[in-house]
């Protein structure tokens, strides 16, 4: 009996994600339920011998973390317990830090510890660690904290950085955009005050996400410009803030809703995430009184503006 072969090529469409390559229709399949199924998987021995590799299981664990933020665009946010209890897991397997730098509420006074770089993906301390839910990362700053030489409130946030270089940008070319998911989660108690996000230039604040009491606002012009966000939020509530940055200006939308258009313009922006408690002891705070944000995503993008066409 004669035996034919027939060969077939096998194609396969590919999903780009933020972490890793997948095969189309396979892409929630590739990231298994518990850890043992990584292990000698039938799709994973195809895919490897295909030349497309999804990674390890912890790298795996993480991505299907961050699947669960709780803020999709196309529905209320909502907060899934994604407890995977690997002691491994950092602040870095939730979240893209490597063009940001983090300054924490302690060293010392004026001049705070920070961290920088590859040491950020790996590092966690009690002011920047995984929620207990494990599927954020928790910013922490007690308001008798260390704080930078320009300010008297302490702080655990992080700041866009270009590598190793500072990030400084002008709001007039191209358009920057940050979208962030987080829930503020705690507030000291004498001053109920805590920065969420911001844009920042050389000198000042150009813009805040800032909760004060109940009232969740976009605050601009130190304080003199203000749009609503939420006159009644809840802490521990989850929200979407998306700030695009063009040449006519700032746009705000808060899950998934335009909420204001800001007529600023300037040079040497960035951006700031994380907590940054508005109060101290001289306000009457309580040195050990914390200010705490969760950040279950975020993504910021700078696009160059298309060149005139004569």
């Amino acid at each position: 009996m004669a035996l034919s072969v027939i060969w077939r090529p096998l194609t396969i469409a590919l999903v780009l994600t933020g972490t890793t390559v997948l095969p189309q229709g396979v892409a929630e399949a590739a990231v298994p339920a518990e850890p043992a199924s990584c292990v000698g998987s039938s799709l994973g021995g195809i895919l490897d011998r295909l030349g497309v590799h999804l990674g390890s299981c912890h790298d795996r664990r993480g991505q299907s973390l961050r699947s669960a933020a709780p803020c999709a665009a196309d529905s209320p946010p909502t907060v899934p317990d994604t407890r995977s209890s690997d002691p491994g897991l950092r602040p870095g397997r939730l979240l893209d830090l490597k063009n940001w730098k983090l300054t924490l509420p302690i060293g010392q006074e004026g001049k705070p510890e920070e961290i920088h770089g590859p040491d950020l993906s790996s590092f966690t301390n009690e002011f920047f660690r995984l929620n207990e839910a494990e599927n954020g990362v928790a910013f922490t700053a007690n308001a008798g904290g260390v704080t930078t030489s320009g300010s008297s409130y302490p702080r655990s946030e992080l700041r866009e950085m270009n590598g190793t270089e500072k990030a400084a940008w002008d709001s007039t070319a191209g358009t920057h955009t940050l979208d962030v998911c987080e829930a503020i989660t705690k507030t000291p108690t004498a001053k109920p005050e805590v920065v969420s996000a911001q844009i920042h230039d050389t000198e000042d604040d150009v813009l805040q996400i800032r909760l004060e009491g109940t009232t969740l606002s976009v605050q601009y012009d130190d304080g003199e410009g203000e749009a609503v966000l939420d006159p009644a939020y809840q802490l521990g509530t989850p929200f979407r803030v998306t700030i695009v940055v063009t040449a006519d200006g700032i746009a705000v939308s808060y899950n998934g809703e335009h909420k204001t258009d800001i007529k600023k313009s300037g040079s040497g922006w960035y951006w700031k995430v994380g907590a940054y408690v508005q109060s101290n002891p001289s306000k009457g705070e309580a040195p050990d009184a914390v200010g705490e944000v969760v950040v279950y995503s975020l993504d910021m993008s700078a696009k160059e503006a298309a060149p005139d066409v004569p």
